[in-house]
């Protein structure tokens, strides 16, 4: 996952020449706080991105900063990996096992970081946010401290304003060109501020087959219209269900403006969760689960 205080501290050092040091997760088996992969950035007195934290994190920044400590001796950090059970002696219950890597972070080492990082952004799903009301602002809020690939999208130019900087701003006549040139695998939600507009847009997102989450705010009677009209346009029932609608689940009957943001985006979570799952699954195990469903 994509830390963007990972990057801000790293060029912090690259322009004050500070040192730091690398940790990384580099094996986990068994039950562990993060996996494989984690990074965290250690620097004297700053912490950038986790391993998990508890007392394994503890441990390894004072394990980070005493390689620091050394540097500043005259005798240079050297890399290390270090194999922790995740047990009594390290206080946590996890009953797990991480193999870190302390990597002193060079030139090389940081031109690696910052590629990594870069890719990391390439590669957040995206999500296009259309209206940009009370909800709409709620959700762009919680979107933005998540791993998404956000776009916030308003007809009205005046609703663009005091927005999370992390994300793309469109201020369009016509939003629905918004879906017609977005990436493959996005997803969409709709919440702005006229009905007839929702329909156009959600008509258009689903029309494209390729979505990977289409919701639309609204009440079952709100998806009742929207489906007859769909389906006198040529609709089909098997688009309609790759349609939320209302969105952030019906389970909860708070209407609050935070409270479907929240709800929403942990809709939205999920959905790219699942969809990850699906595309590492090998072929051979998607085939014998749908094998397994048949004979069920």
């Amino acid at each position: 996952m994509v830390d963007l205080e990972i990057g801000k501290l790293l060029a912090t050092i690259e322009t004050n020449g500070r040192q730091a040091i690398l940790v990384e997760i580099t094996a986990a088996l068994g039950s562990t706080p993060r996996g494989v992969d984690a990074l965290m950035l250690v620097t004297a007195d700053g912490v950038a991105g986790t391993i998990g934290g508890g007392h394994l994190e503890f441990h390894a920044i004072d394990v980070a900063r005493s390689m620091l400590a050394e540097g500043k001796e005259g005798r240079g950090p050297a890399s290390q990996s270090m194999d922790l059970p995740l047990g009594p002696m390290m206080g946590q219950c996890c009953g797990g096992h991480v193999t870190l890597r302390f990597e002193p972070v060079t030139t090389k080492v940081a031109a690696w970081l910052g590629d990594h990082e870069a890719r990391l952004l390439d590669e957040r799903p995206p999500v296009l946010v259309f209206g940009l009301g009370h909800t709409g602002r709620a959700l762009a809020t919680m979107l933005s401290l998540l791993p998404f690939a956000v776009t916030l999208v308003d007809d009205r130019e005046e609703m663009l304003t005091g927005l999370p900087d992390n994300c793309r701003v469109r201020h369009l006549e016509d939003p629905a060109d918004a879906v017609a040139d977005a990436p493959a695998g996005a997803a969409y939600v709709i919440l702005t501020h006229s009905h007839a507009l929702d329909y156009r847009l959600t008509e258009a997102a689903l029309e494209r087959r390729d979505a990977a989450y289409v919701g639309m705010i609204g009440s079952k009677t709100k998806r009742k219209r929207f489906e007859s009209q769909f389906l006198r346009n040529s609709g089909t029932n098997a688009m309609l269900g790759e349609l939320t609608c209302p969105i952030g689940g019906a389970d909860v009957d708070d209407k609050r403006p935070e409270i479907i943001a929240s709800l929403t985006a942990a809709e939205l979570v999920r959905c790219f969760a699942r969809r990850a799952a699906r595309l590492q699954r090998p072929a051979w195990a998607t085939a014998k689960a749908g094998n397994a469903a048949q004979i069920g």
